[in-house]
C-alpha cells in the first residue's frame, strides 16, 4: 500500500514539475505536492 502511494505521489510530482513555467509556479507546485503528501500521511 505504501509503495503504491509513493508511486502515485511521485507521478503527480513529475506531472506538476513538467507543468511549471515560472519560478513562482514551481513554488506553488512544490507547496501543493507537500500538501498532498501531508494528506496522504493522515
Amino acid at each position: 500500500m505504501k509503495r503504491l502511494m509513493l508511486i502515485t505521489v511521485i507521478m503527480m510530482m513529475l506531472g506538476v514539475v513538467a507543468g511549471c513555467n515560472t519560478v513562482q509556479g514551481i513554488g506553488k507546485d512544490i507547496q501543493a505536492g507537500g500538501e498532498t503528501i501531508e494528506k496522504a500521511a493522515k
